[in-house]
């Protein structure tokens, strides 16, 4: 049975001849090439019959109105590329890293009990960005994990890299041995935070860093709490989820993670329920502070268009309120 990410990879691999077929299509009238995978045929033909294609769940129309540079569109359960936008164009991806550091993380198995230290070494001498991890700050891995998914939180990520077996220099390496184990040959790691411009990816790759970190439940479930409170020397400290729709009713959200740079611009990738399906969006380079989130939005509406009566989903987790980044 293939895994996951080798059934991206088939989706994506037959989308470029798919295109084709539809381009003959639409000046010959006629049926889709033989060769065409009859899934990705029904996601990317925007009039196919719901009567020809019964096994098949969207009709969709037109495509989504979206801003964000570098999209792509999933659905996990009927294994097809439903919409992609410069999907194959490596970019700095920013804190969208943080997947794949968890990832390394977790494969390693430190103990997630274990207290590390924030040191003068975890400062963004990149950016000069500030933390509210202060210097000396002692926390569990865990904490540093949790803080580093569901935060952002820079000096956590660059401290769990920092405490690898063999340190920073073989942790990177690690990320990028485990990018290439993934088949994400346009990614390319050199630390662990997504401060540098050199953490590239295309956003197809990313579809395979979102599905191999959605397997693991402590991913998932750090990526998408609300809130999460340390303590900070004499201080406890409430950080909350960096993802505005995390706090959103109307959203079920299995797994996120944000990131933003002035050369990534906004990103935002996360596997969303819509109507009970699983679907990875990767939206990358949106330009506004809140352009990423509204994209997500317009995707998800394009897609309930497609389906009669689409319902709303309250998150099992909603009452703890988001950030300050609203959504339009």
């Amino acid at each position: 049975m293939r895994t996951p990410t080798a059934r991206f990879a088939l989706a994506l691999a037959t989308s470029t001849l798919l295109l084709q077929a539809m381009a003959v299509q639409a000046d010959t009238s006629a049926g889709p090439a033989e060769d065409t995978n009859p899934r990705l045929a029904t996601a990317y033909t925007p009039t196919s019959p719901q009567s020809e294609a019964a096994e098949h769940f969207w009709t969709l129309v037109g495509k989504p109105q979206v801003k964000s540079s570098s999209v792509v569109i999933f659905d996990e359960t009927e294994e097809s590329i439903l919409y992609s936008k410069n999907a194959k164009q490596a970019m700095p991806i920013a804190s969208i890293t943080k997947l794949m550091t968890a990832l390394v993380v977790r494969e390693v198995d430190q103990p997630l009990n274990e207290v590390l230290k924030i040191t003068t070494d975890d400062r963004d001498t990149l950016r000069g960005t500030t933390s509210r991890l202060l210097i000396g700050t002692e926390l569990t891995r865990a904490d540093l994990l949790h803080l580093a998914l569901m935060s952002s939180e820079n000096r956590a990520a660059h401290a769990l890299g920092r405490n690898y077996p063999g340190g920073l220099k073989a942790f990177v390496r690690a990320m990028n041995t485990k990018a290439k184990a993934l088949g994400m040959k346009s990614a390319r790691f050199v630390e662990p935070t997504g401060l540098s411009s050199g953490n590239v990816s295309s956003a197809a790759d990313l579809v395979k860093l979102v599905l191999e970190a959605s397997r693991d439940p402590l991913i998932r479930h750090y990526s998408t709490n609300q809130s999460h409170e340390v303590q900070v020397g004499d201080h406890v400290l409430e950080f909350r989820n960096s993802n505005s729709l995390i706090s959103k009713e109307d959203w079920r959200i299995e797994l996120q993670k944000t990131g933003y740079t002035s050369d990534a611009g906004r990103c935002l990738v996360m596997t969303a329920f819509v109507h009970e399906r699983p679907v990875v969006m990767v939206l990358l380079n949106s330009f506004g502070k809140y352009t990423r989130v509204a994209d997500a939005r317009r995707v998800r509406k394009w897609m309930e268009a497609s389906v009669a009566d689409a319902p709303r989903y309250a998150s099992a987790t909603a009452g703890v309120a988001g950030t300050s980044e609203a959504a339009p």
